[in-house]
């Protein structure tokens, strides 16, 4: 399971993040100040912004637990649900004394039905992901923290074998150093997402993990506030992500990955070890793509050497080499023929499984490239290309499907199976099967 619970609602945070950090404004959220004892204590708050109510709308799916009515008559059962819940709690170790006092007076939240279904006016391209997201303000702060928390970073790198950079850009880019990290109680979103929407099997989990470390104590109550799908911490833990993963690095017996720097770095760097990261590696090159290459051959399954790709025409920029010829790795073309590529390396694959989004992952190695000195990217994107609203998304992903593609359920979020689709989609209408979900691919589907 990964870390993150959605792609859009992680990438959804990290835009309100750049944002916010671009404006100075942090409306809603609580912020942070880190000492230099390693603690992490709470700022001053800014001034609370009323939080919206739930729009009273379905949610955009069209699944039957998302209608308007479902989502009334499951708030209406709202501690019913809870109470079926009691016994799994129980057998975890909940005692009923810690189940009654976080839930007896507890309410659904069910503004989150909006956030859960209906992402947003969100429809950005790539480049403007990277843009947000790796910027001169989170790279100076990146730095600071990297050289105020050196001992800690040292400590965790030996214990771990995970690139410092990786974990201070995780922190940046998931709550802009800890001052992002979402003021929701944990408790009630995962309470309300076990007991209303449409992912209440997979929440029912969270829920309990919750409840779980309250029971423990390992994070002070009041602490424990996050986003709205109940990640929570200067580098957003799910709860069932925090029982896998969490570790008490300062010795004072608490996994605490909201107030305690050691515990989130090295926890962080738990999270991405066990993920199979592998030490001393990077995870991934820029990379030029020839116009005459084969792009049917740009797909996350198809794994090749170095040494093969470059037999293939992929090149570095400036044509600098390849430093480990032998290494496997798949080819990313996130804006197809006009855009840079990117040969992406086993440990791509593991930013992936801590959110699995693409965008977000490059951003995370980038950012992390950045800190330790590295260049910008050297090629340029299409930023002339209009990029495709959420509805044109949602429409091509159901034409695609319409004409037997396999692009799992339609969502507007476009994946390795979309663009898989695309790519033989184009291949197969005489044009260049990148894969890049264009305006032209969308016309030329409801051609058809």
């Amino acid at each position: 399971m990964t870390q993150r619970y959605l792609i859009a609602a992680g990438l959804l945070a990290v835009i309100s993040c750049g944002a916010a950090a671009q404006t100075g404004r942090y409306p809603g959220t609580t912020g942070t100040v880190q000492s230099a004892t390693g603690a992490i204590s709470p700022a001053a708050p800014a001034m609370p912004t009323p939080a919206p109510e739930w729009s009273g709308e379905s949610g955009a799916s069209g699944h039957p637990l998302m209608t308007a009515q479902a989502i009334r008559a499951a708030a209406a059962n709202f501690h019913a649900c809870l109470e079926q819940i009691w016994p799994l709690a129980a057998r975890r170790g909940v005692s009923r004394a810690i189940f009654t006092a976080y839930t007896a007076s507890l309410t659904p939240d069910l503004r989150i039905m909006d956030l859960l279904d209906n992402q947003p006016e969100f429809t950005k391209s790539f480049w403007d992901y990277l843009d947000i997201l790796v910027n001169d303000a989170r790279l100076q702060r990146g730095r600071e923290i990297l050289q105020q928390y050196k001992a800690t970073f040292d400590a965790a790198e030996k214990a771990y074998g995970v690139d410092r950079n990786i974990i201070a850009a995780i922190w940046g880019v998931e709550s802009n150093y800890g001052t992002m990290g979402g003021d929701r109680p944990v408790i009630r979103s995962t309470a309300t997402l076990a007991c209303v929407g449409r992912r209440q099997d997979y929440f029912r989990e969270e829920f309990l993990s919750t409840l779980e470390i309250l029971q423990r104590g390992d994070v002070k109550p009041d602490r424990l506030v996050g986003s709205w799908a109940g990640a929570f911490g200067p580098t957003q833990f799910m709860p069932t992500s925090f029982k896998k993963y969490a570790v008490d690095f300062d010795r004072d017996g608490h996994r605490d990955v909201v107030d305690s720097v050691p515990d989130v770095i090295a926890s962080t760097a738990n999270n991405l070890k066990t993920d199979g990261w592998m030490k001393g590696q990077s995870w991934g090159y820029e990379v030029v793509v020839p116009a005459t290459f084969n792009f049917m051959l740009a797909d996350r399954k198809r794994l090749m050497t170095i040494r093969e790709w470059e037999r293939h025409g992929i090149t570095r920029p400036g044509g600098k080499p390849f430093p480990r010829p032998n290494d496997r790795a798949f080819l990313l073309v996130p804006a197809g023929v006009q855009g840079p590529g990117f040969l992406m390396l086993p440990n791509f694959s593991v930013i992936m499984k801590y959110n699995p989004a693409e965008a977000y992952a490059l951003a995370i190695g980038h950012l992390a490239d950045r800190l330790r000195g590295g260049e910008p990217f050297a090629q340029d994107w299409p930023r002339y290309e209009r990029v495709l609203s959420r509805a044109e998304r949602l429409e091509l992903q159901q034409l695609l499907a319409r004409h037997g593609y396999n692009v799992g359920e339609p969502d507007g979020q476009l994946g390795s199976k979309t663009r898989e689709a695309i790519r033989d989609f184009q291949a197969r209408t005489g044009q260049v099967p990148d894969g890049f979900a264009s305006v032209i691919v969308l016309d030329k589907l409801r051609a058809r």
